[in-house]
């Protein structure tokens, strides 16, 4: 298992059909291009248009297959919107090849008495919810593909629970179990389903939950592509039901 740098072969992901959610930004931004700079036919989705069309030159620029781009907030969308969508992307495409689940949103670090409703339900509808309804619909053509790959995005706060991270952490929680779960109903077919926790990265999220870090010491996104490219390729055909450390301590 490869984590430490990015494959020397370029044709890594060449043709395959990749969807990454939370495109526009930090992490999803960055494995969109990197998977697109593999060979890769990148589907952008996220809720900024403006975003994602910007990712989208940046691939087309650096001579990347041409992106498709799916603008939708996943905090409004419906069960309907994910299966219209992948009818859409079966019609397309044919097939979907991997899934990179990156979109997630982080409440106010709180204690667990002033967890309110709204933000519970806010935060649980993008991270775990909108995440497991959009992956149902989208089984039917990853099955189509050769070699599926579904990545989940974990959380060092969703292995052991840390004070103040509440709903964020209750999220990520979720969704170590669904990925366990789908691994575990999908390991006797050419499926495979692996969560990543990418750790202290430097993002915006981060920088909302550690506003006073030293950001000079934080991996950046691009420092962490080869375990998201290693999880998408051919390489981890074999790997299901991980959760994989980028950062371990």
């Amino acid at each position: 298992m490869n984590l430490s740098s990015l494959p020397n072969d370029k044709n890594a992901l060449q043709n395959k059909v990749i969807l990454v959610t939370g495109a526009g930004d930090g992490i999803g931004r960055q494995a969109a291009l990197t998977y697109a700079e593999y060979g890769a036919e990148v589907i952008l989705l996220g809720r900024t248009v403006k975003k994602l069309e910007a990712v989208y030159d940046e691939i087309v620029k650096a001579g990347g297959k041409e992106p498709a781009i799916i603008p939708l907030d996943m905090n409004g969308a419906t069960v309907k919107n994910y299966q219209d969508m992948a009818a859409t992307i079966e019609m397309e495409f044919g097939r979907l090849d991997g899934l990179l689940n990156n979109a997630s949103i982080l409440a106010c670090l709180n204690p667990v008495e002033f967890i309110t409703e709204d933000s519970f339900d806010k935060v649980m509808k993008v991270n775990f919810k909108a995440t497991f309804f959009l992956t149902q619909a989208l089984l039917p053509v990853l099955k189509k593909a050769e070699n599926p790959s579904i990545i989940f995005t974990s959380s060092g706060v969703g292995k052991k629970g840390r004070a103040f991270w509440g709903e964020y952490a209750f999220s990520k929680f979720a969704t170590e179990g669904l990925m366990e779960t789908m691994a575990d109903e999908y390991g006797h077919t050419h499926m495979r389903v692996n969560a990543i926790n990418p750790g202290a990265t430097k993002t915006k999220m981060r920088a909302k939950a550690y506003p006073g870090e030293d950001v000079e010491k934080l991996k950046t996104p691009l420092d962490l592509m080869p375990g998201y490219v290693y999880l998408m390729s051919d390489e981890s055909k074999e790997v299901n039901g991980q959760s994989i450390d980028l950062q371990p301590k």
